[in-house]
């Protein structure tokens, strides 16, 4: 049997009156008696009544959704990122529509397609680690949909961006590994087209060159997909072990990259912090359980999620155009476990 949704004109047969008065009625319009309004209301909540939303958004021109592109769901961060944007979202009697590119730049410019498609009101994204071709995303900007970019931004685009202190939490992330000891660290990084990236490894860079370092590109390496694929953090790290002076210590810039990490080094019997230190970015909430316990960058997910969801829900409601746009930069927090810290030192 097909579902068919209740209708104005289903209530209005019922009750004997109009499709017009029904549909006053339900909008609380003066026009209608308290007594026909009662009526009204009453039946339409008796038989589980729920406006058309593609009707309204049509009428309204608005369909009181957002859309957000995330590289994965599953990633933790991502996930504590969701749930600050629904939280302030539905507050606010807003819907969401997530979609995952799964660091793919062709299924990216799919998922902006469909959800512009779908009349939402406006996009929160997070740019895949493939991305660099702006063009799905320039033309909707153009044409003044509103669009909020946050954690993996990009600078050409002129909008409201929302992101963390990455210089800082890689700057501090491998001052602590230098003052534990380490000297030959390297930098296990993400896809060199992403802005955490860049920052991320200027960050690196400099906490190497204030503490006497010398920076060697030989000890950074890229994984274009994040740590989702094994390969790619295995083939890596291959590659940091054969050079001549080995790394004793691993700053790794992403969640996957490094608990990946971990379990390269736990596979080749490489004891963590003793043989190799290790601090990633990570906002796994089982970090502190495993053995040996993860230091780690912890990024505020949550709360990136509610300042880019008000951000975007101000400039939809906007009646005049914004011009003026925010870049909000969160501080992120530097967790100091096992894995960082030689019991020697």
């Amino acid at each position: 049997m097909k579902f068919e949704a209740v209708t104005i004109k289903d209530i209005a047969k019922a009750l004997g009156l109009s499709t017009s008065t029904v549909s006053r009625a339900l909008r609380d319009s003066y026009e209608i008696s308290p007594e026909t309004k009662r009526l009204v209301l009453e039946y339409s909540e008796k038989i589980n009544y729920q406006p058309n939303p593609i009707a309204l958004s049509l009428k309204e021109k608005r369909s009181r959704s957002i859309g957000i592109i995330v590289c994965e769901i599953a990633n933790s961060f991502f996930s504590q990122i969701i749930n600050g944007i629904e939280s302030i979202a539905y507050d606010k009697g807003y819907n969401v529509i997530i979609a995952q590119s799964h660091e793919s730049y062709d299924r990216e410019v799919i998922n902006v397609q469909y959800l512009a498609s779908r009349s939402i009101d406006g996009l929160l994204v997070s740019v895949s680690s493939e991305t660099q071709d702006l063009k799905h995303l320039k033309s909707l900007h153009e044409r003044g949909f509103p669009i909020v970019f946050f954690d993996r931004i990009v600078d050409e685009m002129e909008t409201h961006k929302v992101i963390v202190d990455n210089f800082k939490g890689a700057y501090e992330a491998t001052e602590h590994l230098i003052k534990s000891g380490y000297k030959q660290i390297a930098a296990l990084a993400g896809s060199e087209y992403l802005s955490i990236t860049k920052e991320r490894l200027k960050g690196y860079e400099q906490a190497l060159t204030d503490n006497g370092l010398v920076y060697d590109e030989a000890y950074v390496k890229h994984c274009l997909h994040g740590g989702m694929l094994y390969n790619e953090v295995e083939n890596a790290l291959n590659q940091l072990l054969k050079l001549k002076k080995k790394p004793d210590a691993i700053i790794a810039s992403a969640d996957k990259l490094t608990t990946n990490c971990l379990r390269y080094l736990k596979k080749r019997k490489l004891k963590v912090p003793d043989d190799m230190g290790l601090v990633g970015f990570s906002n796994l909430d089982l970090t502190d359980l495993l053995s040996p316990s993860l230091s780690v960058v912890r990024q505020p997910a949550f709360e990136i999620g509610e300042v880019s969801t008000e951000l975007l829900i101000k400039q939809i409601e906007s009646k005049r155009g914004i011009t003026d746009f925010e870049r909000i930069v969160l501080p992120p927090q530097l967790l100091i476990r096992e894995s960082s810290t030689k019991e020697s030192v």
